[in-house]
């Protein structure tokens, strides 16, 4: 790769590192391409709920349609949506305007593919020699121009979707909803109020800059309090674009991605549909899960981080389901992506299905102490690459003698060192995590 394109898609500062002029480029060379594999089909187009949303939105179509590629905006819709409408409408393929759980000031660009799943890297890979050589690029003239129509009801043909795909009757539930003021917003509330759950709406209103604010799975304190306060059974919260979901008990615990797939996947092996009796995690994955899907004969593989490479070794070993700690899951026998909707219906199906609280489901999996640091650095490549953050580490690692691990990795989406450290230990881990993000920070 050439660096443009990260683990989830192109990503930076809306204005600065990801320019109006860099989306044009990105749109025209991404419209011709993927037009070139599926002549005569449009791209779909929707978005988070981001300030920067619409003028990177205007750049992207313009660039599209540069090429003589139609577009179809669905306009504010989660990411999985957008994969579902690509295949839905038989699109030539998707593009994703959305920095995820990042920060208001971040935004990104992300395509898929016709087939609904993100590009393979070679795709990814001609779009950016393209849009490094845009001169390589006819650009036609009068009717050969593309033209942009809007998606109807794209919200509503999405929620349609996942009512098929997970059926599941809420009613008697009482639901609070964090929709971290992003793409759920509109979507999350009204698929759960449909299904007959009363809705605790949080977080519903956005305005362009309070996306993932004090809000979302990456900062679910005001869901824990909504819920206790509420009396809800429990909490969903997904991030600013709804691929990934965090769960709160009705005791105002975290039930993350982890434990979310633990009892997903027990729920799949007890019904026979587990295929190839696998499921497939990061290598973040806390070491509980590992325990909890060993006492049930579950295989588990891990990869690296990012719900691109849980994607690729599902789809190598011929497994449906896997995902992230983070809260990326995947059903591949329903999605081609990471869908926090449909994960929070499959959750609440089993919630439902078993007649037991999200509290008792969650405690199949004995989450052991993780302790994680983010470290912000100007050369995150450099630093990783280090021998003396090499050394440091094995020098921790000592420290735990066998009983738990330690992961120094690269952020894929930020300029940041993640430092990791799991074990028994709660302040040993704090006196290890410690001492590798302060060699971090020299090296940074």
């Amino acid at each position: 790769m050439g660096g443009m394109f990260g683990t989830d898609g192109v990503r930076g500062v809306a204005n600065q590192d990801l320019t109006p002029e860099l989306a044009l480029k990105i749109g025209r060379a991404g419209g011709y391409v993927l037009a070139q594999k599926n002549p005569g089909a449009p791209l779909v187009i929707g978005r988070d709920t981001r300030i920067s949303g619409d003028m990177l939105e205007a750049a992207l179509i313009a660039g599209i349609c540069s090429a003589g590629v139609r577009v179809l905006r669905a306009g504010v819709l989660p990411t999985p949506g957008v994969a579902y409408l690509t295949r839905a409408l038989g699109a030539a393929g998707g593009v994703v305007i959305s920095a995820s759980h990042n920060p208001v000031a971040d935004n990104g660009i992300k395509f898929f593919g016709p087939d609904g799943f993100k590009l393979p890297d070679p795709v990814e890979e001609e779009i950016e020699s393209l849009v490094n050589c845009q001169e390589a690029i006819p650009l036609p003239a009068g009717p050969a121009v593309g033209r942009c129509s809007a998606v109807e009801d794209a919200g509503g043909c999405y929620l349609g979707f996942l009512k098929e795909k997970a059926p599941v009757d809420l009613s008697g539930l009482k639901v609070a909803a964090d929709c971290a003021n992003g793409a759920a917003s509109a979507v999350l509330p009204a698929l759960l109020r449909e299904l007959g759950a009363q809705v605790l709406p949080l977080f519903h209103r956005p305005n362009g800059i309070n996306i993932n604010a004090g809000c979302g799975s990456t900062s679910p304190r005001a869901l824990k309090e909504a819920v206790l306060a509420g009396g809800a059974d429990l909490g969903l919260a997904c991030d600013g674009d709804a691929d990934r979901l965090i769960a709160v008990d009705e005791r105002g615990e975290i039930v993350d991605g982890d434990q979310i797939m633990v009892i997903c996947g027990r729920d799949l092996k007890a019904q026979g549909r587990l295929k190839k009796n696998t499921v497939v995690v990061t290598v973040m994955s806390n070491l509980g899960l590992h325990l909890a899907f060993r006492r049930d004969g579950i295989q588990v593989r891990e990869t690296k981080v990012g719900d691109r490479y849980v994607l690729e070794e599902l789809q190598k070993s011929g497994a449906a389901f896997g995902g992230e700690q983070s809260g990326h899951i995947l059903f591949l026998d329903d999605h081609t992506t990471g869908d926090g909707l449909l994960t929070a219906l499959k959750l609440l199906a089993v919630v439902v299905g078993r007649g037991a609280a999200l509290s008792e489901l969650a405690a199949q999996m004995e989450r052991l102490p993780q302790l994680l640091e983010n470290v912000p650095v100007a050369d995150k490549q450099k630093v990783i690459a280090s021998p003396f953050l090499a050394e440091a580490i094995a020098r921790q690692e000592q420290k735990l003698n066998g009983q738990g691990r330690i992961l120094v990795r690269p952020s894929g989406t930020e300029p940041l060192i993640r430092v990791m450290a799991e074990g028994r230990d709660p302040e040993e881990l704090r006196r290890i995590v410690e001492e590798l993000v302060q060699v971090v920070k020299k090296l940074g």
